[in-house]
């Protein structure tokens, strides 16, 4: 992914240096080395290719989306997987003009952060080039702790899936006791608005994520829920998607455990 897309402020390095403070003080590797190009790669104009900004704590200002994507690709350096974050990143772009105009139609209170990750990279669930599929670990959620690793679904792949909310309609109408659906959510199946952004590793088959714009009258706007299968339950885990993306943040990418 090109540097550009990312508005952090610039970390300049003093005459003589080959690299910022950051990498110099967090590549355990090679010190002399920026992290995000571990093989090697040239500053130029005595600027950090891409860490801009020597602290991951403090947003100032800049869009929630922007801080996970670059705290992600961290984490993927942290891990030993930064390969496989830039060969994905380098084969994919963002959301088309089209995609993204049918996708605010149709959710017009589609997140900004949501917009500003869907801008960089469009999907990571099975993206086909020629003849290869390409997938990319991107959220989790509160399944096995965290440590459930989750894909972002395309704007297309949200739009085609506008009406998933209909498997679960017994769920909403709460037609099984044993069957738990939050109190924060909606008991009306005919006034449900949900913005499928995440499928599990599974291919959705064990978990879904959506976005929740009419919940009930104890839950918010713009909350996130979690599905889950085999224990069957539909569960609140975040406010609102920033605070599901800093909530993943805070607990350290979890899902790199288990890969």
């Amino acid at each position: 992914m090109s540097s550009d897309k990312f508005n952090w402020k610039k970390n300049e390095l003093e005459i003589g240096d080959s690299i910022c403070d950051f990498c110099r003080n967090n590549n355990k590797n090679n010190k002399d080395i920026c992290i995000a190009y571990p093989n090697g790669k040239e500053i130029i104009n005595n600027e950090c290719e891409f860490f801009k900004d020597n602290t991951l704590d403090v947003l100032d200002g800049e869009s929630m989306g922007d801080y996970y994507l670059f705290n992600l690709k961290k984490a993927y350096f942290d891990n030993g997987k930064i390969n496989e974050w830039n060969d994905f990143m380098d084969k994919f772009k963002g959301i088309s003009d089209e995609d993204l105009s049918n996708l605010l139609n149709e959710y017009p209170e589609t997140p900004k952060s949501l917009i500003d990750i869907l801008k960089n990279i469009d999907g990571t669930n099975y993206k086909k080039l020629g003849e290869e599929n390409y997938c990319l670990f991107f959220f989790n959620s509160d399944v096995e702790d965290g440590k459930y690793p989750y894909y972002l679904l395309s704007g297309k792949e949200m739009l085609d899936t506008k009406d998933e909310y209909l498997n679960y309609d017994y769920f909403i109408n709460r037609e099984f006791e044993d069957l738990y659906v939050d109190e924060k959510i909606t008991n009306d199946i005919n006034n449900v608005k949900w913005l499928h952004f995440s499928d599990c590793v599974n291919s959705g088959g064990t978990s879904q994520l959506f976005i929740d714009f009419t919940p009930s009258e104890k839950g918010k706007k713009g909350q996130v829920i979690r599905v889950l299968h085999d224990v069957d339950e539909i569960r609140v885990i975040a406010d609102d998607f920033d605070s599901y993306l800093n909530m993943i943040i805070k607990n350290n990418f979890k899902f790199f455990e288990t890969l």
